[in-house]
């Protein structure tokens, strides 16, 4: 056999109370795109972390290109020819698209490195502008950042941790693209992603861990969705009934013509923006990353105030006046976009997170004082209810996997029991099992009555959980749809601003 360009042999890392990797071996060829499956906590972080610096193993070792090294730092790594897209972004927010992909790549920010970000980007589909301040851009945005610094390394290895969750689906056909023309001039690729349809489109093998350890390789085009997500669970994952679309319920969450000037020159005004969420009713608003999603989820959530308080409707109540605390005790739940420093203090435990949204509709306060028991108690029944693989409500929030810290986001909102729940990219960089779970929650949250709004890229999510959909473009929102009544390619039509005749609203 050809000597492999990266061969991880017996690879264990162990965590108190945890066995994180269990003597896993890794074989990735050059040329070939290589799936690395797993629910999360799975180890698949862990391991790949290993490979590129960032933790060392317990025991095992790595041969490169034949030979044993030790990879010591993500420089050393980098020195031999390894990048990596994280999930979480390594991003300094206070500096440009130019002065932090210069320091990722330890060189200086030069008008030179200027006009490759911008060939580089354009060549890939991926558009960014090198003077933007990282704090105004959106997720997407900043996902395009980690790829286009690594694309600018030239690598022999590809790490890909969940590289299309922030993406539209033409976004992603044109990474495919980009990933198979890497692949053909000799790049080796290990991708990791949660949707396996993707992983069948564009995977040439898979390595599935389970609990630790490695349990299984496959050929992903010859295994239907079903059997990867069965390799990954040890079980088969339930299916969602499909919603019907009709509610006449009160209207819990409305917008009448509402528009909303950007705070800074890079944001996006909303423009005439209509909107209402019945009760027992899903809606869902697609859209390309940096529209205006962000800006629509802090009006509705009081991160932002409206210019009159009869801008937004709440359960009946004209809000538009009111704080994030006073909404919540109206019964408004948000889950923002980005988890980690918007929706969870990473320095804080689980348990100081549940309390920083939930005090306001749980009794976590005893005479006035925060109840350390009462936090626990309210954090553990989230573990508990959504599976989230963590040693405890003591646990810092930045200590969990992306697809976990999202499961507790998801379910401290839930476990409210909301009148109205407002939700981005609820399933970003959850396990199959994992976004089942929660896409069942939530329509359990709108059997019982309560209004939905999912905010979302991932349109095969709001194609299945959704009664009408809608989009957003340029700030403007769409007219809404009967979910059942259209398809992916019109709902893509609605991201790009068109119309759509002939379709029943």
């Amino acid at each position: 056999m050809a000597v492999p360009l990266v061969e991880m042999i017996g690879i264990s890392k162990a965590y108190p109370g945890c066995l994180a990797n269990d003597a896993i071996d890794l074989r990735l060829e050059a040329g070939r795109v290589h799936a690395l499956l797993g629910e999360n906590g799975a180890g698949k972080s862990t391991l790949v972390k290993i490979l590129y610096g960032l933790l060392a193993s317990d025991s095992g070792s790595i041969n490169w290109q034949g030979k044993r090294v030790n990879i010591a730092s993500p420089g050393f790594a980098r020195e031999l020819g390894i990048a990596m897209v994280f999930q979480h972004f390594s991003l300094f927010d206070s500096l440009s698209v130019l002065e932090n992909i210069a320091l990722g790549m330890d060189v200086d920010a030069s008008d030179e490195l200027r006009d490759q970000i911008i060939e580089v980007s354009a060549r890939y589909g991926l558009p960014l502008n090198p003077a933007r301040s990282v704090f105004t851009l959106s997720v997407g945005e900043r996902q395009r950042i980690e790829i286009v610094r690594c694309l600018l390394q030239e690598p022999k290895l590809l790490i890909m941790d969940e590289p299309t969750s922030v993406l539209t689906p033409a976004e992603v056909e044109d990474l495919f693209v980009t990933l198979e023309r890497l692949a053909d001039e000799g790049m080796a690729i290990l991708y990791i992603s949660h949707k396996l349809e993707e992983i069948r489109q564009l995977c040439d093998e898979a390595t599935i861990l389970r609990g630790g350890k490695k349990v299984a390789e496959a050929d992903p085009r010859a295994e239907s969705v079903h059997s990867l997500a069965a390799l990954m669970m040890g079980s088969e994952v339930p299916s969602l009934s499909v919603r019907d679309g009709e509610h006449s319920g009160e209207v819990l969450l409305s917008l009448d013509t509402f528009s909303q000037q950007a705070s800074d020159a890079h944001g996006i005004s909303l423009q005439g923006i209509n909107l209402e969420v019945h009760a027992g009713e899903i809606v869902g608003i697609a859209g390309v990353a940096g529209n205006g999603q962000d800006e629509l989820l802090q009006v509705l959530s009081g991160e932002i105030s409206a210019q009159s308080a009869d801008a937004l409707t709440l359960c009946g109540q004209q809000v538009g006046h009111e704080g994030v605390g006073e909404r919540r005790r109206r019964g408004l739940c948000c889950v923002p976009e980005e988890r980690l420093g918007h929706a969870a203090v990473p320095d804080l435990s689980l348990a100081d997170n549940a309390f920083l949204t939930a005090h306001h509709r749980k009794s976590l306060r005893l005479w006035g004082f925060i109840s350390p028991r009462r936090n626990r108690d309210f954090a553990n029944e989230i573990i508990q209810r959504f599976n989230v693989q963590c040693h405890g409500a003591h646990s810092l929030a930045s200590s969990l996997s992306g697809g976990n810290l999202q499961k507790f986001i998801v379910g401290r909102e839930i476990l409210q029991a909301p009148r109205v729940l407002v939700v981005s990219q609820p399933t970003w960089g959850v396990d199959a099992g994992a976004a089942s779970a929660i896409h069942a929650a939530i329509q359990e949250l709108a059997d019982n009555g309560a209004a939905i709004l999912i905010i979302s890229q991932d349109l095969d999510e709001l194609m299945q959980a959704t009664d009408r959909i809608g989009a957003l473009c340029a700030g403007r929102l769409s007219t809404f749809f009967r979910t059942r009544d259209i398809t992916v390619q019109q709902v893509g039509l609605l991201m790009g601003g068109e119309t759509l005749d002939g379709v029943v609203s």
